[in-house]
């Protein structure tokens, strides 16, 4: 039996070019090598997921690389590369922060930093989760990270850019990489398929960047687990039984029901849903995050801003044209306070039934209001 790999590591960048969703950072960092102005520390910060690690190997393969393409990419042909790509370099070095964050180990480094590179032009210490560093530790690698050798470069990534120093901030070009779009991570995924002859229904690609959160690392993840339970064929229909993710037929539903008088089919689907094993919680977010599409579906400008297939953008945009965009607002604050408030309420049932009851209630009040300024002016 082969090795099993999973795609994200598969199919991790090897290129700036091939980075996904961070095209500014990338564009600045070969620019950087284009001009030769490499900053001796480099601070990644970010979520997790988005590219970090990636961008700081790329960098550091970039940066010794023989033969750059015309574009300021590593070659991944020259021996610096190749050793690289193996994992046998010796002039670049990984390091765990987490794992390694006492003044002895930073001691230990900076030993290492005194020691030429091997047949290279610099060595490249990446530092990941560099927020866990003691605080003595950080005081022990600052004079290093101010003035180190002129073939040492040093490549920091974090998750927690609040729990840095300032003074080490102060020593390092930081780079702020960005939540990577739903559209972003559908197209990676697409492409992922393809490359391993599977078949996925967008609306299932959707549901998988939708759980991941804007972490591309996390929808690869999602991604081989939905093809270990569906096989060479992903659909819509397996990736919400796989992911326990309630469909939006049910938002489009509870809408109908709330904003109808009707209000007891409204209850009784919150109770199939609950049945269903689908927290109170999740429901709430998740018809918050309808009612907010449908607000954007009622204005052509904003019609861009729903991250949904173009079937479902159709459908939010029908049910828009029968609410008012008051009675829709008035509704997601009222969702939004619930979701706000679940944890701290010790009937959480109660606290999403009275709010489907308020959202019904205020458009029966509204609908009556109507009725009797029609009566009147008759």
């Amino acid at each position: 039996m082969d090795n099993f790999i999973v795609s994200a590591r598969k199919y991790r960048p090897t290129t700036f070019k091939s980075v996904v969703g961070q095209d500014a950072i990338s564009s600045t960092l070969k620019n950087a090598i284009k001009n030769n102005q490499i900053a001796q520390a480099f601070l990644f910060c970010g979520p997790r997921g988005v590219g970090k690690t990636t961008c700081a190997r790329i960098l550091a393969k970039a940066l010794n690389c023989e033969h750059l393409t015309e574009d300021f990419e590593p070659c991944n042909e020259c021996k610096s590369c190749k050793s690289f790509n193996e994992s046998a370099s010796f002039n670049v070095y990984e390091l765990d922060a987490a794992s390694n964050n006492s003044v002895d180990d930073i001691r230990s480094l900076v030993e290492q930093v005194r020691i030429n590179p091997q047949g290279a032009k610099y060595k490249v210490y990446i530092i990941d989760e560099i927020h866990m560093l003691s605080s003595s530790a950080f005081n022990a690698f600052l004079k290093t990270l101010e003035e180190p050798p002129a073939y040492v470069k040093f490549i920091l990534a974090t998750t927690e850019k609040h729990k840095i120093l300032p003074t080490i901030l102060s020593r390092c070009q930081v780079y702020d990489f960005k939540r990577i779009t739903d559209n972003d991570i559908i197209k990676h995924l697409k492409y992922v398929a393809s490359s391993e002859n599977i078949e996925a229904e967008e609306e299932a690609l959707r549901v998988i960047a939708a759980k991941a959160d804007g972490a591309l690392r996390d929808a690869l993840s999602i991604f081989d687990q939905l093809v270990s339970f569906s096989g060479s064929q992903i659909t819509y229909k397996a990736a919400i039984e796989n992911l326990n993710v309630l469909d939006v037929d049910n938002y489009f539903n509870m809408t109908d029901f709330l904003f109808s008088e009707n209000q007891s089919a409204a209850l009784l689907l919150f109770e199939d849903i609950l049945t269903r094993g689908f927290d109170g919680q999740h429901f709430t977010s998740g018809l918050a995050g309808h009612f907010r599409n449908l607000l954007m579906a009622q204005h052509q400008n904003t019609v861009h801003l729903m991250e949904v297939s173009d079937s479902i953008k159709a459908r939010f945009i029908e049910q828009s044209k029968k609410i008012d965009s008051m009675l829709l607002l008035r509704a997601l604050e009222l969702t939004n306070n619930c979701d706000f408030n679940y944890k701290l309420s010790n009937n959480k049932r109660l606290s999403v039934e009275i709010c489907l009851l308020q959202i019904n209630a205020n458009y029966i009040h509204t609908l009556r209001a109507v009725v009797r300024q029609s009566r009147e002016r008759k």
